[in-house]
């Protein structure tokens, strides 16, 4: 029997394809660092177990599809310490990030229809997509650059009668840019002018270095209706593992009608929801020391990726990832070599390569993402390890 075309077109996850490599090698007794993955080892605050821990129902119902109030309103009391005022009926708790950024392109988008979105980008846009039956149209960001935005032109020329929406992550996931309130003005002048909407992730907006300012799409107030916001806890709490995210919009009818998509699942897991409400008592100082560790652990990724030959970066400002190229043809092929014939020490790393975060056919071959969420002394010996692999591979295939 056939699958459907959409399963069968679906790409795995870039960052999760090469998974059975690394356990394997686990199982050989070769330590593996993990350098692809955006999962912090930084502590969930306690604030989150509290809340678990103070939980009394004597039944696990159902809950209300939106979410949960006193979840809903926390996150209310959260926006306005970043000055964005939303009310109860402009948020649907959702099933992490990724059912927010599904619901998003399923509410604006019929088959066919196509998102703008800035390459590389975050792998699972792809995916999303994917399932939502809409098309990815890329437009390319350089290095060179910092990864920031194209001329208006440029973004413009891909907009056809079919685009329901830019999207754009920010700060940036994978490249780490942080961008600046010329370039999210330009993209509000853009979505006013062509009537369609701006779908911006934030969920990194806690993670943002060298002094810069962060702006959010929603301080861009003449076009609040054309904003849709996706968030979730897992960066900002190292609460991955929750799946607590929302989307958020000032479109009364679309906020309305997606209420919907989140019926066809009913609720989010109530546990998780009641322990994230608690998170809103999470002293400042929190984010505070660990904005300074990843700052830290930022400056000593980038210091080591500068003395390695061959390699080419730029020092992201913003998230916890880098995107490098490297002295090599596929890093696919890299990727997998280091994790079923390379060791240090009867150690290794494991990255991401960076062709899955590309819409464009031959993008992104030979470079890879960096994810800076191992301790500062971890971080140091992966990236030691890492020098020694790209040398000996570049050895062994010259």
């Amino acid at each position: 029997m056939n699958l459907s075309n959409r399963l069968e077109s679906m790409q795995f996850s870039t960052i999760r394809k090469l998974a059975p490599f690394a356990e394997d090698a686990k199982k050989r007794g070769v330590s593996v660092y993990h350098l692809n993955i955006g999962q912090p080892d930084i502590h969930t605050p306690s604030t989150f177990m509290e809340g678990i821990n103070n939980f009394t129902d004597k039944v696990l119902k159902y809950e209300n599809s939106q979410g949960m109030d006193p979840l809903i309103e926390s996150f209310i009391k959260y926006y306005l310490e970043w000055n964005i005022k939303l009310s109860k009926s402009e948020i649907l708790v959702t099933n992490g990030g990724s059912e927010a950024i599904l619901f998003a392109f399923m509410a604006i988008c019929d088959p066919g229809d196509e998102i703008i979105i800035p390459e590389p980008f975050y792998t699972n846009y792809n995916g999303l997509a994917d399932l939502a039956s809409v098309k990815v149209i890329p437009f390319i960001t350089k290095a060179e650059d910092g990864f920031h935005l194209p001329s208006k032109d440029e973004i413009t020329s891909k907009i056809t009668k079919k685009t329901r929406a830019i999207m754009v992550s920010n700060p940036g996931n994978p490249t780490g840019v942080v961008y600046t309130q010329a370039e999210i003005r330009m993209l509000a002048d853009i979505v006013k002018e062509n009537d369609i909407f701006l779908i911006s992730d934030e969920v990194y907006r806690e993670f943002v270095y060298d002094d810069l300012k962060y702006t959010s799409a929603l301080y861009m107030k003449d076009i609040e209706d054309k904003i849709i916001l996706i968030d979730s806890i897992s960066k900002r709490y190292s609460a991955c593992g929750a799946r607590i995210g929302l989307v958020a919009s000032k479109h009364k009818h679309l906020m309305a009608q997606m209420i919907k998509l989140g019926q066809s699942r009913l609720c989010v897991p109530v546990i998780e929801q009641v322990a994230a409400a608690n998170l809103i008592n999470t002293p400042k100082s929190y984010f505070t020391e660990v904005k300074k560790e990843y700052e830290e652990r930022r400056n000593i990724l980038y210091k080591y990726l500068l003395k390695i030959p061959g390699v080419v970066c730029e020092k992201p400002t913003g998230a916890f990832y880098i995107v490098a190229k490297l002295p090599v043809k596929s890093a696919e092929d890299f990727a997998k070599w280091l994790l079923t014939d390379f060791n240090y020490n009867n150690k290794t790393v494991m990255v991401a390569p960076a062709q899955g975060f590309y819409a464009t056919k031959g993008l992104g071959i030979n470079e890879i993402r960096l994810s800076y969420c191992l301790n500062t002394t971890a971080l140091k010996d992966a990236m030691e390890i890492l020098g020694i692999a790209i040398k000996k591979y570049v050895e062994l295939n010259n």
